[in-house]
């Protein structure tokens, strides 16, 4: 099992073993900052500490870590005497230089990041007062019901149901795609706004998220910038796109090509065109398409290891646009398409997930109320320190004991696809 330094408070990744290496007959081993106690599975890979590692907010590191014969108090790279060779950064903590003043207008969606819900009726705990939220178009919604949920068990498979490749479901009459979105930054960053990024394309019928990395934040580079300005190179490449037919690997690649500042993030963007579903991710942001109470499909997550996600880097450093995994998925009117940053998929399962879809289409609620409802759900995981998670159950496939959610940034899109507008 390799050592692991990746999206911690302030930690960095190493590709090779022996970039890890022993102090005091230690081996280093993985250092979380927003987990409950961890540990190694094996006792050939323990972790040295000072204290134990505690983690109900990802701010809290308590303990040393051992690289390259170089302390690193609290786990901050700013403690490193020197650069370690051959390593990356990872995503951790980011607060951004300055906050965003005013609302992001890219023509067809309006985020105002200085937006606040006022009807918190429609979540559920004190903290949901500070969300921002956006929709792709205008309704009126009373406050949601509230829907209560018990811890479900793990999904094991997506739904044994397979969607029809019958061009029909698409072809039959127009289908629309209609995207409300919520946007939860972490507790600690709400002032600054987070690191996570999204747009919604009515017209054009896409959208798409973006996650920065915020371990960029330990040589000074605010990453969240970063994903700003590649949501905003997004919507402007799919602009110039033939409306319907997306070439959307070229969309990215002339994203990225014009992302200048520096940093790096996640991205996924998913499109309805006349052949269905059109999207492309890389990273660990991503999607599912549910029907009828099941998850018909779900975009896989794209991680070099654990916890350490594809990542487009301002020039060549990193990643490549070429390197995300595009898909075409037929559709039917009724469908539903949840879009979304780690900080939902590492807290919710597709059958929570689904739950929630399944609730808000028998209660007629709007995209963007389930999108605030999903949200709700993702945050009320993020801070358990007991609950099952699927980032729990990914760091238990690694060799690792992980207790409870994870605290992130959290951005959910929902999209309902129909007939029409009005369906």
């Amino acid at each position: 099992m390799p050592g692991i330094l990746s999206r911690l408070n302030a930690t960095i990744y190493c590709r090779i073993r022996e970039a890890i290496t022993r102090q005091q007959g230690v081996p280093t081993s993985l250092y979380r900052s927003s987990a409950l106690p961890l540990c190694s599975l094996t006792s050939s890979h323990t972790l040295h500490t000072k204290s134990m590692i505690t983690a109900s907010h990802s701010n809290a590191m308590l303990g040393d870590v051992y690289a390259y014969g170089l302390i690193s108090g609290r786990g901050s790279v700013r403690d490193f005497t020197k650069p370690a060779v051959g390593c990356l950064r990872g995503s951790v903590n980011l607060r951004r230089l300055q906050p965003l003043y005013g609302p992001l207008s890219f023509g067809c969606s309006t985020f105002d990041a200085n937006r606040r819900i006022r009807d918190s009726s429609l979540l559920h705990g004190s903290w949901l007062k500070n969300f921002s939220a956006s929709s792709s178009a205008c309704y009126s919604a009373g406050a949601a019901h509230a829907v209560s949920f018990d811890g479900s068990p793990p999904d094991e498979q997506l739904a044994n149901s397979s969607f029809s490749p019958d061009p029909t479901i698409v072809g039959g009459k127009p289908l629309k795609m209609l995207s409300g979105s919520c946007y939860l930054p972490h507790p600690d960053k709400e002032e600054t706004g987070g690191e996570d990024a999204h747009f919604i394309c009515t017209d054009e019928q896409a959208i798409g998220v973006a996650d920065g990395v915020g371990g960029w934040a330990d040589v000074g580079v605010n990453a969240g910038l970063f994903a700003q300005e590649l949501i905003s190179n997004l919507v402007r490449a799919i602009q110039k796109e033939p409306k319907g037919s997306f070439n959307l690997t070229r969309v990215l690649r002339e994203a990225h090509a014009n992302t200048k500042v520096k940093g790096s993030s996640t991205a996924c963007i998913v499109a309805l065109t006349d052949k269905g579903l059109h999207a492309i991710n890389l990273g660990d942001s991503g999607f599912i398409v549910v029907r009828d109470g099941c998850t018909i499909f779900e975009s896989p997550s794209q991680q070099h290891d654990f916890n350490f996600p594809y990542q487009l880097e301002s020039g060549n450093g990193a990643d490549l646009p070429s390197s995300g995994e595009v898909f075409t998925i037929p559709v039917a009117s009724g469908d539903v398409v949840i879009s979304g940053t780690d900080g939902l998929f590492d807290n919710l399962y597709n059958s929570e997930i689904t739950g929630v879809v399944e609730h808000a289409i028998r209660a007629g609620l709007e995209p963007q109320v389930t999108a605030q409802k999903i949200a709700a759900l993702a945050r009320q995981r993020a801070l358990s320190k007991s609950s099952r998670t699927p980032f729990s159950t990914a760091a238990e496939k690694a060799g690792f004991c992980y207790y409870g959610g994870k605290l992130d940034d959290i951005t959910v899109v929902v999209s309902y696809i129909s007939g029409s507008v009005s369906e």
